[in-house]
């Protein structure tokens, strides 16, 4: 019988990665747990692989290899998954993203990458590498705008936003350019494609005071969350941990505005941009 082919990293590789481990674990005739005990990892971790929720790395590849009998082939597609267009910190986060049905997130300062224009990607990449040519700011502004696709489909998947009011009041490239951000949100939220609530400044003291947040659902695999800092992030799957940040974005929720009066907030500062009387 002939054997897996090589995947192309370019379409749906993670899925397409895990369809292949659960066909090789099931012909080996082991359950998630046994092809996980000698990897030193949970069952449910087997199945996030397979799943497509979870990156598959190198340091358990070559060891399904050898379990399974798959001749090289997860170790030499894992090393092509390692190509990404994103930061090392985000791309795994970015590729569970891309197949979740739910979205729940908590910004900080920032305007979510999957809700930015391109000149407020490009205001953010330039504030970030302050001294780096076009030639490097450009695949990053791509990929950011590229991830936004995913709100092409008019229903999938569920995109829940909370904004902490100092993401709407800093001012990021110019007036113009939250402006247009902003109306850019608001236009999404009113088409009905997202959920947009305002955290304001006088809810004080709140659930996330350490920082954003981000939860994903997905159909056949357990909620993750993804928290972030400076040039880091990592995606937890420990259930207690996805279940208290899970509340912690219930609280959000509570302390906001209503979805209506947030949209009424957004296009209110967005029009003060507009016409230069913001001043955040």
């Amino acid at each position: 019988m002939a054997g897996p082919k090589d995947l192309d990293p370019s379409s749906s590789p993670r899925a397409l990665i895990g369809a292949e481990l659960r066909h090789a674990r099931e012909r080996k005739g082991l359950s998630q747990s046994e092809l996980g005990e000698p990897l030193f990892v949970s069952g449910s971790f087997i199945g996030q692989l397979e799943a497509g929720t979870r990156r598959l790395h190198l340091e358990y590849a070559a060891q399904i290899d050898e379990i399974l009998d798959t001749n090289g082939f997860f170790e030499r597609n894992c090393k092509a998954l390692a190509k990404s267009k994103y930061p090392d910190h985000f791309a795994e986060a970015a590729e569970a993203e891309a197949i979740a049905t739910a979205i729940r997130e908590y910004a900080t300062l920032l305007i979510p990458g999957l809700l930015q224009t391109r000149a407020y990607a490009e205001a953010v990449f330039r504030a970030y590498k302050p001294t780096a040519p076009k030639a490097e700011i450009d695949p990053l502004v791509a990929a950011r705008l590229e991830r936004a696709h995913l709100l092409d489909d008019p229903t999938t998947p569920l995109l829940w936003a909370i904004l902490d009011e100092a993401a709407i009041r800093r001012e990021v490239g110019s007036g113009a350019v939250m402006g247009e951000a902003l109306q850019h949100v608001a236009k999404l939220t009113r088409e009905h494609r997202i959920i947009v609530q305002v955290l304001p400044f006088d809810a004080g003291a709140h659930a996330s005071m350490t920082g954003a947040l981000k939860l994903m659902e997905f159909e056949d695999a357990p909620s993750l969350s993804f928290v972030e800092g400076p040039d880091m992030g990592k995606l937890l799957d420990d259930p207690a941990t996805v279940a208290r940040h899970t509340l912690t974005f219930d609280l959000l929720q509570a302390a906001a505005h209503s979805p209506q009066d947030s949209l009424a907030l957004l296009e209110s500062v967005a029009q003060d941009y507009e016409h230069g009387a913001q001043h955040p």
